[in-house]
């Protein structure tokens, strides 16, 4: 190759070569067969810099070692290549080895030649995927400074749009992803994963929480660390983080927006429901501006992430709560169930014994009262007709006799359903005495409103105690009853619900006409009539107490009575045992 056409040869490379520097410098790559190219090429370049950046020059002294060298180094940023090595082609057919087989098309080539003829320019040009097309003789220094400034800012324009062509493809397979967590802590961890994708750089991150809608003073939560600041997962940061990263997190969240500064990097987002993330990484490298458009554009999207976490987490809490209300409806349901039948076979025998008891009156019951009327019509006769003395009272004591035979069978019937009445068998379960007491004052509402009274009730919750809840509800219900027949026009009735040592106690008061001692002594017997009356006219059969006494004796607990006199009220207790009894 004649030295005439390469004026690169004249320059004389007597300076000192450039001082070496761990800097990030472009690389270019200077393929060329000939030694003086790439003395002259390093010599003209010495100070060569570009956006503050110098050169990193690469030789290789033919195509074959050009092949090596463009495949061991990927980031070459521009190739100056002769043409004619080996063979007449060998430099055109090193294109179609970059091109085709390593797919590298952000590398700048420029073609360079002393003999043009070889390879006419337009044909090359066109032929083959080349950015330069030079004669060496017309390759001054002065123009291959331009050239190559040429090369390399059409080398980082490319490397711009494939960085974001590379990130957005990230951001949007990322979106799919974050968006199908459920777990908060999964998403901080996805998060902080595909940021370090994005940047396609080794970063350390931590990921901080803060929540209650964003109110100052509120704990902030790491949910994620990755690198150095893993150890710092779980924690809330006034109490484990380092006070520089602490102060650098709290910043953040008083700042709310995103700042790039050194290698470290914050993000900030407020979600839609009012929380607050900061994302602080620390990265190997300063990240450049499409670094940071990207960050700006993937960080838009994750407050529609964490919001989706947190509408699914109340999702999944609302569905719980649903699913323990439809739990305690169907329980409730079966209890009110097992309650219908027990019911229905207490007014079955109720039924039967009816029609036992009319058989009874109708067969029974006519032959003493057949013996009254006769007798009667009898001692009508004698006493019209003058008899004596002792012929009336023959017949008088004959109607006393039949007189008794009736009470006897009265007495008889009544026993015989009290005996029914009282057949009552308990089951023994966990009942909250509290809220059944509520329940049944709201049963007893009615009455007490047809009277102007009032029911209070002051029950604490979860009183739970063992026992029957159909025969306990009965015999309060008996009490509350009780209370409103007696009390006066406008009264007020007490239910109170309380513990005494272990025991489970039931008190009810009222302002009525209060208790006698003669009442107070004989208060639960059957058929008993106290001196108070009710004060609306109501009925009373004189069995319900002894009922709620038979009730309680059979949990092995106790009712008594209280009152200070007449007029004065009366308050009545039931004592159930914290345990069951044998």
């Amino acid at each position: 190759m004649a030295e005439q056409d390469d004026v690169l040869h004249l320059i004389d490379d007597t300076g000192a070569a450039a001082e070496e520097t761990t800097a990030r410098k472009w690389k270019i790559a200077v393929i060329d067969d000939d030694p003086a190219v790439h003395d002259g090429t390093r010599f003209a370049l010495s100070d060569y810099s570009l956006n503050g950046l110098g050169l990193e020059i690469l030789s290789a002294y033919s195509a074959a070692e050009g092949r090596k060298l463009m495949r061991e180094n990927g980031d070459i940023a521009a190739v100056l290549l002769d043409v004619i090595m080996e063979t007449d082609v060998a430099g055109l057919e090193l294109v179609e080895f970059i091109r085709n087989e390593l797919k590298n098309e952000t590398v700048r080539i420029i073609l360079r030649t002393g003999q043009p003829g070889q390879a006419p320019e337009r044909r090359v040009i066109v032929q083959y995927d080349i950015n330069d097309y030079k004669a060496k003789t017309e390759l001054t220094a002065d123009k291959l400074f331009t050239s190559l400034t040429a090369a390399l800012r059409s080398y980082q324009q490319l490397e711009r749009m494939l960085q974001t062509r590379r990130g957005l493809e990230i951001i949007i397979d990322a979106a799919s992803t974050l968006y199908d967590f459920k777990s908060m802590q999964r998403l901080a961890e996805g998060v902080l994963t595909q940021l370090a994708s994005l940047l396609n750089a080794d970063c350390a991150g931590i990921l901080v929480l803060r929540d209650n809608g964003g109110a100052q003073g509120a704990e902030l939560s790491v949910l994620a660390g990755s690198g150095c600041y893993s150890r710092f997962i779980g924690t809330t940061t006034s109490k484990a983080l380092d006070p520089d990263l602490r102060e650098l997190v709290e910043a953040a969240f008083q700042r709310r927006k995103n700042e790039f500064a050194d290698h470290r990097s914050v993000i900030y987002l407020r979600t839609g429901s009012g929380r607050e993330v900061v994302v602080l990484l620390q990265a190997e490298r300063d990240l450049s501006e499409t670094d940071r458009s990207l960050v700006e554009i993937f960080s838009s999207r994750l407050s529609i992430a964490f919001d989706n976490v947190i509408l699914y987490q109340q999702l999944q809490d609302a569905n719980t709560q649903l699913e323990d209300r439809v739990a305690q409806r169907t329980r409730a349901l079966m209890q009110a169930n097992r309650r219908l039948s027990a019911q229905w076979l207490r007014l079955q025998r109720a039924n039967g014994f009816k029609n036992e008891i009319l058989g009874t009156v109708a067969h029974d019951l006519k032959n003493p009262l057949g013996v009254i009327l006769g007798r009667t019509e009898m001692l009508k006769e004698l006493i019209s007709a003058g008899a004596s003395a002792g012929g009336v009272i023959a017949q008088v004591d004959h109607i006393r006799d039949a007189t008794k035979r009736l009470t006897t069978m009265v007495d008889h019937l009544i026993s015989d359903a009290m005996a029914d009445a009282f057949d009552i068998t308990i089951r023994r379960e966990p009942v909250d005495v509290a809220a059944l007491v509520r329940e049944v004052s709201e049963a007893n509402q009615p009455l007490a409103v047809n009277k102007q009274q009032t029911i209070a009730v002051s029950a604490p919750s979860n009183i739970v105690t063992m026992c029957d809840t159909d025969r306990i509800r009965e015999a309060i219900d008996n009490l509350i009853s009780n209370a409103i027949k007696y009390s006066p026009i406008g009264g007020r009735i007490a239910v109170v619900v309380s513990h005494d040592s272990g025991d489970t106690v039931i008190r009810v008061s009222d302002e009525g006409a209060g208790l006698s001692p003669e009442d107070l002594g004989r208060l639960f017997g059957r058929f008993q009539r106290l001196s108070a009356k009710p004060t609306a006219g109501e009925s009373s059969t004189g069995l319900g107490l002894s009922i709620v006494k038979r009730i309680i004796d059979m949990h092995g607990g106790e009712v008594t009575a209280e009152s200070d006199g007449p007029g004065k009220g009366a308050t009545f207790s039931i004592t159930l045992p914290a345990t069951e009894t044998p």
